[in-house]
């Protein structure tokens, strides 16, 4: 196989296992506090808000010595054992035990009716497992230094000591960068916007389906309408990714007006979500709630916001992974750790505060960050077309 070749294979392989595992992880968050607060009624009192705190909040430490281990044990080793955890973590749910369900919640970090809960939990193990193993099917790519007649033993040895001793240094000059890069004037100026990204993402992946199961003037459908909000979250992301991330090299304009967009596009979904939502929708009983919102409740319009909000984030993910590999495109590792420590952080904040915040109030927090981080993503744009246009390539990004 041509060293081409194996690089698609690899791509492919890798596409296919992060969609079984994050498939499976996903559709787990997005029904965990709707399962978790119909078990609480039994011997298992446990939050889904609080298990995915537990994770996030680990994720965001784990993040920041990421490239250490990577450069350690390798990419292959790390993503397999990252994909262990998260089986772990989902088939948790079969048998739900407060003492499992948040020690797995730890352990991902670092990487209905009972018979119907296990039969979806068990599918969802399976398929999270199947692409955890498809992990092993990734190749080695070719080595470029390849030796030569001349090369004796002893050079090849002592290449093999001086990479042993190579590979530790790699870790702590990442772990170095990692740390360097948190208090740089573009990073914490992106930091702002990020910290917006995982605000949202904790209200879309998690609080925003809770609300919609537990509103009862949606009638019986309301905890089939869970799903179908995940799969039109998912519609507006892909829409997005293809429109702004595939398309982004002929985008003329910059990433200011797609960031715009999105920023404008969250706002008219927070909007709808205040006037059609029931303020304690988010920490409702088991039973659900009867309260009124602004409007009557409508279901077509909560399943048009979770589009919105899937549209909005993808306007807001590949313009930040766009100007930090452009800003720091000779490292990129550093940066994305410390983007991610950001993101996550502020998801496990707000998936801890959700336990005991009205949707409005989650709704103002998110609108306040929103708009700053939206003001902080164009300071750092500007200075970034301030770089292009002394000579830098901008639509190669």
């Amino acid at each position: 196989m041509s060293p081409e070749s194996k690089k698609l294979f690899n791509i492919i392989i890798l596409g296919v296992a992060f969609m079984f595992m994050f498939t499976a992880f996903q559709t787990c968050g997005n029904v965990a506090q709707t399962v978790i607060r119909s078990l609480n009624s039994t011997d298992f009192h446990g939050s889904g808000y609080t298990s995915m705190a537990i994770i996030y909040g680990v994720f965001s430490a784990s993040n920041l010595i990421t490239p250490s281990v990577v450069a350690i044990v390798g990419p292959q080793l790390s993503m397999f054992a990252s994909g262990l955890f998260y089986s772990m973590y989902i088939a948790v749910f079969i048998q739900p035990l407060p003492w499992s369900f948040y020690t797995a919640s730890v352990f991902i970090g670092i990487a209905a009716a009972e018979s119907d809960r296990r039969t979806v939990f068990i599918a969802l193990t399976v398929i999270s497992l199947v692409g955890t193993v498809l992990f092993f099917l990734i190749r080695q790519p070719d080595s470029e230094n390849v030796l030569g007649e001349d090369e004796s033993s002893d050079d090849q040895d002592l290449e093999v000591n001086e990479s042993a001793q190579s590979t530790m240094g790699k870790a702590v000059d990442a772990f170095r960068k990692s740390l360097k890069l948190c208090v740089t004037k573009e990073m914490l100026l992106l930091s702002i916007t990020t910290a917006y990204t995982g605000l949202e993402l904790t209200f879309f992946s998690g609080v925003y389906g809770t609300c919609i199961g537990a509103v009862n003037k949606f009638g019986t459908e309301e905890k089939s309408l869970i799903g179908l909000s995940g799969i039109f979250i998912g519609i507006g992301e892909i829409l997005g990714g293809s429109l702004f991330g595939l398309l982004s090299k002929n985008n003329r304009f910059g990433r200011n007006p797609v960031v715009l967009l999105g920023i404008l596009v969250h706002f008219v979904a927070f909007y709808l979500i205040f006037l059609n939502m029931p303020g304690d929708a988010p920490i409702a009983p088991v039973e659900g709630t009867d309260s009124s919102a602004y409007i009557k409740s409508s279901k077509e319009v909560a399943i048009f916001c979770s589009f919105l909000l899937g549209l909005g984030d993808s306007c807001f993910n590949t313009q930040l992974l766009s100007i930090l590999g452009f800003l720091y495109s000779e490292d990129s590792a550093p940066a994305f750790a410390v983007f991610k420590f950001v993101q996550s952080i502020c998801a496990a904040v707000a998936f801890f505060y959700s336990n005991y915040l009205l949707l409005h109030w989650q709704l103002l927090v998110m609108v306040i960050f929103g708009f700053f981080g939206t003001i902080s993503f164009f300071s750092v744009e500007w200075a970034a077309a301030a770089i292009v246009a002394r000579g830098s390539d901008y639509r190669s990004i």
